[in-house]
């Protein structure tokens, strides 16, 4: 695994424009949604508007997740030499997670504030965003998976995730509101870790049954 996380890591720093552009559009539309619409964003609807910028750049960075190693060979020769096709996936998982979830997460309350949510909410921002984000790479990499052999997926993996998006979105953008009005979060708590502790458990090996289907597609 630690073999695994170096080559992934070493990719990352390589291919640093998979991790920039995410990030660079969430900061840019949000950045636009305010300056074209200042009287229109109330403190209600910033929760949401929030969430659905984070799962609009989450599925940005989704489409190219699997297509380098797939297109290159490396996807084919990592699961067929890998003693635990799984381990392998997971790891892929995480650094897709790490630089994107992770970034946004520390990014989040200050895109919260900047979309007119009060400052105390940033805690509440970030431990959504935290319990959140993992959910969607988890969920994201079986639509990126069924889709990596597709010349042009990325229209065909919107209609796949974004409907499994569609509950962190909800408890995601209550935990936020619960906070504003000053309720217990404790319910999107736990529903958010509830999503994400489901994912962990079913996403990988769907991922790499989608892996295999691709490749034997190939």
């Amino acid at each position: 695994m630690s073999g695994l996380l170096r080559r992934e890591w070493q990719v990352a720093l390589r291919a640093k424009g998979a991790v920039i552009n995410p990030v660079a559009f969430l900061l840019l539309s949000t950045t636009l949604f305010v300056i074209a619409a200042p009287d229109t964003v109330s403190s209600d609807a910033a929760a949401g508007i929030l969430w659905t910028l984070v799962l609009l750049t989450q599925l940005l960075a989704l489409d190219a997740m699997y297509r380098r190693d797939f297109d290159s060979g490396v996807l084919e020769q990592t699961l067929v030499g890998s003693q635990v096709p799984f381990v392998a996936v997971l790891t892929r998982i995480f650094m897709q997670w790490l630089s994107t979830g992770f970034i946004m997460t520390l990014a989040g309350p200050a895109l919260g504030i900047l979309l007119g949510l009060p400052v105390e909410t940033a805690p509440a921002i970030a431990l959504a965003m935290l319990l959140g984000t993992p959910a969607l790479s988890l969920l994201g990499s079986i639509g990126a998976s069924v889709t990596v052999g597709f010349s042009r997926g990325g229209v065909i993996l919107a209609l796949l995730v974004l409907p499994l998006f569609l509950p962190t979105l909800i408890f995601g953008a209550a935990l936020v509101a619960a906070a504003e009005a000053g309720s217990s979060v404790m319910p999107q708590v736990y529903a958010l870790s509830l999503i994400s502790l489901i994912a962990l458990a079913l996403a990988p090996f769907a991922t790499l049954a989608g892996l295999k289907i691709s490749l034997e597609m190939q």
